[in-house]
């Protein structure tokens, strides 16, 4: 009997998945795993952002069970796995849903050939942008993509009035029963002894948070917090004033369908609405233009410098709100996105260091990292990329910490030591600041004249 393989990737629930209509009408029996990629994960099980991804998983797993379904966890490189199902499975058909990085392209080229030597059809569906990409561009009657938000942003709101596609109500459920998978698959990838403790220290929060995703959905949209998203966002201090949404986001724990359903239309959407806009446009950006993983590759950084990464890194420049938002993701993983904003064009502008090294830096802190929104970012701070800041754009971080926490109680929570400081005071540069702010912001402004000419 013919049989599918599905692969979770950044796609980790069991509702409103595209392929799953596709594999209800197939009507055969199957298997579905996660795959972790030992390139992926060795050497990083540590860090926040694979231990959210790790947390998703062994969340999934416990739905599947809830749900009277078997999810495989596999460790090995993804193509071996394909090619080893299929020579003991009679497999007819491989579904994963796309992924735009330059490593995930290479990998589900090699994931496709193993495929397909094998004679087993290889299907891959856009599932991560709100709006379909492909339908959109055609939407828009241009001969090329945008680069810029603005218009890009005008055109989107009018196709998802039109246009948009709601969640699938296809279910895990909904599927054929499960197939079992061949123990030779099972032993030759099992997971090593550090996957395996990694998953164990995670297992009693992931199994006693089934329902955090669509919890802390409703919360945000019903407790007045959307409403007062557009007046409140700014306000690093207050988290309550952010959706906590992004690690679930970010891992496909939710789906950005079901968070623009349970916002559009209420009190204050639009313009949180605008930030799944602005993440579509980047995931736009991946696909259209392939500049984009490589921006760095055609400017001129010769005259940038790493000399001050690791103090700015380690929460030691002197700027006090950069050194509390440095301490913070250090700490937890988390950074509200204007600090992250705030912290990049302070490290890219005022310490004239290269993007690449900052976006590095973030990619193995942040709990709810994603790689095109990390890089879209950093391209944006350092006046680089598609719609960037104008070079002559330099955030001047104290500014920013009076005009968004006049009492510094975010400074206060992040850096005690500074705690006894006046208002007033507690804003300012420390003696010990590695850099003048004007002096840095003038200098900033004229190397960056010269790289983007």
């Amino acid at each position: 009997m013919s049989m599918y393989l599905f692969i979770h990737r950044k796609d980790l629930r069991t509702n409103d998945l595209r392929l799953f209509d596709v594999l209800r009408s197939a009507n055969m029996q199957g298997l579905h795993t996660v795959i972790l990629d030992p390139r992926l994960i060795d050497g990083r099980l540590t860090i926040h952002s694979c231990r959210n991804f790790l947390l998703q998983v062994i969340r999934l797993v416990a739905l599947y069970r809830q749900q009277n379904r078997k999810l495989y966890l596999l460790y090995g490189d993804p193509a071996e796995v394909v090619s080893a199902i299929a020579d003991v499975h009679p497999l007819r058909l491989t579904a994963v849903h796309a992924d735009y990085t330059p490593y995930a392209l290479k990998r589900d080229a090699r994931m496709r050939h193993a495929a397909e030597t094998a004679g087993v059809v290889w299907l891959s569906e856009d599932d991560r942008p709100l709006a379909d990409l492909a339908d959109f561009q055609a939407f828009t009657e241009r001969d090329g993509p945008y680069k810029v938000f603005t218009p890009f942003y005008r055109k989107w709101n009018s196709y998802m009035r039109q246009f948009f596609r709601p969640s699938t109500e296809v279910s895990l459920t909904d599927l054929p029963e499960s197939a079992e998978l061949d123990r030779t698959v099972t032993e030759r990838f099992a997971l090593p002894p550090l996957v395996i403790d990694a998953l164990q220290s995670l297992r009693e929060e992931a199994e006693s948070s089934l329902s955090a995703p669509e919890a802390q959905l409703e919360r945000f949209v019903t407790s007045g917090a959307l409403a007062a998203y557009s007046s409140r966002r700014d306000s690093y201090a207050d988290i309550d004033s952010t959706s906590g949404l992004s690690r679930f986001l970010n891992t496909g724990a939710l789906s950005a369908r079901q968070i623009y359903q349970a916002a559009v239309g209420e009190e204050g959407s639009e313009s949180w609405l605008r930030q799944l806009a602005w993440r579509d446009f980047y995931l736009y950006q991946a696909v259209y233009h392939e500049d984009f993983f490589r921006y760095e590759q055609l400017y001129d950084l010769g005259q940038l410098s790493d000399r001050y990464f690791e103090v700015w890194a380690s929460a030691r420049t002197g700027i006090p709100i950069i050194d509390a938002a440095m301490t913070q993701l250090r700490e937890t993983g988390e950074l509200p996105n204007r600090l992250r904003m705030i912290t990049a064009m302070f490290l890219t502008k005022n310490l004239l260091c290269p993007f690449p090294l900052g976006e590095q830096y973030f990619r193995t802190h942040l709990a709810d990292y994603d790689n095109t929104l990390n890089r879209g970012g950093w391209l944006w701070s350092s006046s680089l990329g598609y719609d960037p800041a104008p070079y002559f754009r330099v955030m001047n971080p104290v500014t920013q910490s009076i005009n968004h926490d006049p009492e510094g109680h975010y400074i206060r929570q992040w850096l005690p030591e500074l705690s006894h400081l006046s208002s007033r005071d507690l804003h300012a540069p420390r003696p010990e600041a590695i850099v003048d702010l004007k002096a840095s912001r003038a200098r900033a402004i004229e190397v960056y004249r010269t790289i983007v000419r």
